[in-house]
């Protein structure tokens, strides 16, 4: 299966906040925010600072080879797994939580941007090694938002009563069975069966969400390298004692995004503020924030409470039940992984540029961050029907509105726009203002209204007329209107909304090519991903 590919700029696309537009472009606002520069120049200062930080790469090793223990590594992991205990080797990360199936498309674009950036900067700089690495946030609780995936616009909705960390929570038979009514849907495609084999092999009863994700994502991207991190992990959490003791004894975190905030340009909506104390208590079942109330350590929805000193011996005991939310989770990252880029989507760069100083403040490496790479993936029969509508792909970025009033403009053979009308009743006005204020200066206002009032109702005939044309055309609105639909479901990015499966149901193999040929590193691009 062949694609081509071309690329258009964020801006273009309309779907990115200022903040990300302006972080790519290089505003100068938002410059205190954030440590490097996206180049190579960024890269090479973003290891040198690493170089000065020692990372535990003994324990993050041994780790890994624990996890992946039943798990048969590819040559390229096995390299990078082996490099890592080198000084030279750094990690490029992404993260994001353990959706089922993997969510929405975006997904699959970030990890793969990771493989693209460590490739690249291995030949940029081929004294280091760079290892792709997938961090996965199974701490999450928000089982609204993973718990449910979009196959070719249905929604499918996992419904469980399980609660606490989405990554703990087990494959039940509600479940087993979505992935049967999955299968219904992508089954009919030429390998539809081999990638609901995958899946069903990976989502058992029984198993953690973490290791079905482990193993889904391990079976996708095994052969380009990555490794997955998983940090609900004891032996982790204990590299992490000392920040979780700071926040528990002196809550420095609040006291730095406060800071940040407070600092922000007025022009970028503030992402995450966080909380006064911004950890959560972890147990099988439960996530919950960890709240003082009269010098007492607090844990809501349980009769847990704990005095400073023994948080502070629960801690040092179970480091594996306190859990960072959105302002620590990424402090928590760097200072187990060599890591010199991060990347993330825009929301996530948002926030991440409000932490800074969090860093700062604890002397971690604060990394390069890197706008993860987006697609719009265009088939043939779209293809085709964009070819009939007479419409660029960089079109479709444009409303339904816009886009037919300007096929309307093109094909219809009547004139439909009244500017020279305009313009000549502009010079008409002028003429009458002329000669009544030279009867009466104070008559001006008077023609000005009666040409304003003109001008509207000229203005208000002319979209009349554009809308009584566009009749003649409901055939072609009706094919504009699918290709919006499945191009741009809910009004939103394809990548924001829809799951990998249909595309790999299709395609096979040969999509997650695609997407890794036709990847960017730094040049921070939209890329649109045609099939030929």
């Amino acid at each position: 299966m062949n694609f081509s590919s071309q690329n258009i700029t964020y801006q273009e696309t309309g779907f990115f906040s200022k903040i990300v537009l302006d972080y790519i472009s290089g505003n100068d606002l938002l410059k205190p925010f954030y440590q490097h520069a996206v180049s190579i120049d960024g890269i090479k200062a973003a290891i040198e600072e690493r170089k000065k930080y020692s990372t535990n790469r003994k324990v993050l090793v041994d780790v890994l080879q624990k996890q992946y223990a039943e798990i048969i590594l590819t040559a390229k992991q096995t390299f990078n797994l082996q490099q890592l205990s080198n000084q030279n080797c750094f990690t490029i990360t992404t993260a994001h939580q353990p959706n089922i199936f993997t969510g929405h498309l975006y997904f699959i674009y970030k990890i793969l941007h990771t493989v693209k950036l460590a490739e690249e900067y291995k030949k940029a700089l081929p004294e280091n090694n760079f290892v792709p690495v997938y961090y996965m946030g199974s701490e999450d609780a928000d089982l609204e938002e993973l718990g449910h995936v979009f196959i070719n616009g249905e929604k499918h909705q996992w419904q469980t009563q399980q609660t606490g960390a989405v990554g703990r929570m087990k494959v039940d038979k509600a479940l087993v069975k979505l992935v049967d009514n999955i299968a219904g849907q992508v089954l009919i495609y030429p390998f539809g069966a081999s990638i609901i084999a995958v899946i069903k092999d990976c989502y058992k009863e029984g198993v953690t969400i973490e290791q079905a994700t482990f193993k889904l994502v391990n079976e996708l991207f095994k052969e380009y390298g990555v490794l997955i991190i998983l940090p609900d992990n004891a032996a982790l959490k204990r590299l992490f004692i000392p920040v979780v003791e700071k926040e528990l004894t002196a809550t420095f975190s609040h006291a730095e995004v406060a800071a940040t905030v407070a600092a922000f340009p007025a022009a970028y909506k503030v992402q995450a503020s966080g909380r006064e104390l911004n950890l959560f208590y972890l147990t099988d079942n439960s996530r919950e924030r960890i709240i003082v109330e009269n010098s007492q350590f607090q844990i809501p929805n349980s009769k847990l409470q704990f005095s400073k000193q023994e948080i502070i011996s629960e801690l040092i005991n179970h480091p594996e039940r306190f859990s960072a939310n959105v302002i620590l989770r990424p402090v928590f990252q760097e200072m187990i992984l060599p890591n010199i880029a991060f990347i993330g989507g825009g929301g996530e760069i948002a926030y991440w540029l409000e932490l800074k100083k969090v860093f700062e403040e604890v002397g971690v490496p604060y990394p390069v961050l890197v706008l993860r790479n987006s697609f719009l993936i265009i088939e043939k029969n779209h293809q085709a029907l964009l070819d009939k509508l007479n419409f660029t792909v960089a079109d479709l970025f444009k409303t339904e509105e816009q886009l037919m009033n300007q096929l309307v403009k093109r094909e219809s053979g009547l004139q439909l726009s009244l500017k020279n009308e305009m313009q000549t009743l502009e010079g008409f006005y002028t003429t009458l203002q002329h000669t009544a204020t030279a009867i009466d200066s104070s008559l001006q206002k008077h023609t000005a209204a009666l040409q304003t009032q003109a001008l509207k109702k000229i203005t208000a005939l002319e979209k009349k007329m554009l809308k009584a044309e566009k009749k003649k055309f409901e055939a072609q609105q009706r094919q504009l209107q699918k290709l919006k639909i499945v191009l741009f479901p809910h009004n939103n990015l394809q990548e924001r909304i829809e799951n990998f499966i249909p595309f790999y149901a299709k395609w096979g193999d040969d999509f997650i090519k695609a997407l890794y040929e036709n990847s960017l590193a730094l040049e921070q691009q939209f890329i649109i991903l045609e099939e030929l």
